[in-house]
């Protein structure tokens, strides 16, 4: 295959998110991201990396998925490990796209992690495209890109990161007015904390004015209110310590 990518890191480890959290999966992590969300905690992905070919990359993610390989198998569903395309922001490079479509073609449930930012219309079908809508606590709402909705499939995922009520207000007036749950599974997450290694000089301001919401609340809000979602767990976070790579 032709073509480069900055990587920031490979890895195997668990699906700490989505309706697909607990399965073993190898995550590509790419460099780079146009957003600056108040709550990222990988901000170390928007400047290091090192470039690498296509390859070495397909060569790396094959060597980690080498130990599931067991050709008299017939029962995992799907092929174990998955494989999710993170970052940074991973549509910024255009070398992804073929990357994906290759690891598709290899057999792999490919995952696509993408900020909502960027034209997700050109991803090979095959992709589980779980697509972030940015609530305004965030300070990148502005950024969404609507016309996205309109290429989602039922096994493409949305995802809202909650920190505040009017995040989760935010949120409910989504769901009604775009009829999000009819589209695909939608997934809400609490904004976790960050640690002071974490807190990027370049990330938005956290607002000051908007209320913030626990996880407790949050959740009370979604069983009183009855919304058709998943709440999940960053799961890595539990497992190691939240700040830690490479999970």
């Amino acid at each position: 295959m032709v073509g480069t990518l900055v990587v920031n890191e490979i890895y195997l480890s668990l699906q700490g998110e989505s309706t697909l959290a607990g399965l073993p999966c190898v995550f590509v992590r790419l460099t780079a991201c146009n957003l600056r969300c108040s709550s990222c905690d990988t901000a170390y992905a928007f400047t290091q990396g090192k470039r690498r070919s296509l390859v070495k990359v397909l060569d790396e993610v094959r060597r980690l998925a080498a130990p599931f390989s067991n050709p008299n198998s017939e029962l995992r569903t799907p092929k174990l490990p998955l494989v999710e395309l993170t970052g940074g922001e991973p549509l910024l490079q255009p070398a992804v796209l073929p990357l994906m479509q290759q690891l598709c073609d290899d057999g792999f449930t490919v995952l696509l992690e993408t900020s909502g930012a960027h034209d997700v219309s050109q991803v090979d079908p095959r992709v589980r495209r779980i697509i972030d809508l940015k609530c305004p606590s965030s300070g990148e709402v502005a950024r969404n890109l609507w016309s996205n909705l309109q290429h989602l499939r039922s096994t493409d995922e949305i995802k809202f990161v909650v920190g505040t009520v009017q995040d989760y207000e935010w949120m409910k007036e989504q769901l009604d007015h775009h009829h999000l749950a009819d589209l695909c599974p939608v997934l809400v997450s609490w904004v976790h904390p960050l640690l002071p290694g974490q807190q990027d000089k370049s990330l938005k301001p956290v607002p000051s004015g908007p209320t913030p919401i626990t996880r407790q609340d949050l959740v009370e809000r979604i069983v009183s209110d009855a919304l058709p979602v998943r709440f999940q767990l960053q799961m890595h976070k539990i497992i190691w310590p939240p700040e830690q790579r490479g999970v």
